[in-house]
């Protein structure tokens, strides 16, 4: 997964006016590293089996149209490469390249067989470091949420994708319930549905579709948010840049952090972060207690 900023939607984003003064207290760079460094230890054991199933990532790449195994992909806030090696099912690995922020989520990508071949390297998905006009595919899943502008981030997917490519972006879903969504906006960022599609929107995608994901014993219950709730895509249609202009960039990770202000956010966005471990295992539970067809 790509890291983190405590700003929501800056530079006009439609997130921005939705629920500004979010605090997202472990969502700045400096914090979200090092809370990576030690969850990268136990990510694919702990995070995946509740949130982001093999299943999942199969049905949310389905958009992604990985129809041929000489496209050229991108998995943009890859980590561990849990979802690479559901691209590399479909598409040639010498022919997809990872990328993440996090030197140790990239650790554990490396010593996976299957992603042998794969140029696995480290990058910002605000600013990607390849040439506009360069993939066929663009995939993203589970890095938006620590985005410190979800904007530039989705203009930078419509830059690097040739015309013609398309953009497949996985991410989670904003809680209704009142506890959940009290952690969510402490944690980090849950997008509504309306915004994935207005983000892809005004980046220059066309052909916008969002496609609702979740795991089996979710019963489609989304009160408590998904950390992994649905799959948008868009196709670029034009050569080029975006058209979508924007101002800086919402976070400068070379200003120096009071060490007391960052240890409060890493440790509040800890705790957070530790709901939306117990929330799957309290739905699994109910999924096991409730009779079948009966809401949960």
């Amino acid at each position: 997964m790509a890291m983190a900023s405590s700003a929501y939607a800056p530079a006009g984003g439609v997130g921005a006016h939705a629920r500004p003064g979010r605090p997202r207290f472990i969502q700045h760079k400096k914090e979200a590293f090092w809370f990576y460094r030690f969850l990268s230890i136990v990510y694919d054991h702990v995070i995946n089996p509740g949130h982001w199933t093999e299943d999942m990532r199969d049905d949310a790449l389905q958009p992604a149209d990985l129809y041929s195994r000489k496209l050229r992909v991108v998995d943009v806030g890859g980590g561990t490469g849990f979802t690479t090696l559901g691209i590399v099912k479909h598409v040639d690995p010498e022919n997809v390249t990872l990328l993440d922020q996090s030197p140790h989520q990239l650790e554990k990508a490396k010593q996976k067989d299957a992603l042998k071949g794969v140029t696995i390297m480290e990058g910002d998905a605000e600013d990607l470091p390849f040439p506009t006009d360069t993939f066929d595919r663009y995939v993203s899943a589970g890095s938006i949420e620590y985005w410190p502008d979800p904007q530039r981030g989705i203009k930078e997917a419509y830059r690097v994708l040739r015309i013609g490519g398309v953009a497949c972006l996985i991410g989670p879903v904003y809680p209704t319930f009142w506890l959940s969504r009290f952690f969510a906006d402490m944690w980090m960022l849950f997008p509504k549905e309306e915004e994935y599609i207005e983000w892809f929107k005004r980046a220059g995608f066309k052909d916008v579709k969002l496609k609702r994901i979740g795991p089996k014993w979710y019963r489609g219950v989304r009160r408590h948010g998904l950390i992994m709730g649905c799959s948008v895509t868009g196709v670029k249609r034009e050569h080029g840049d975006s058209p979508l202009q924007l101002g800086p960039k919402a976070e400068d990770v070379s200003k120096p952090v009071n060490p007391i202000t960052f240890l409060f956010r890493f440790l509040m966005g800890t705790i957070c972060a530790a709901y939306y471990v117990l929330v799957p295992i309290y739905m699994w539970i109910k999924d096991q207690i409730v009779p079948k067809g009966m809401p949960i």
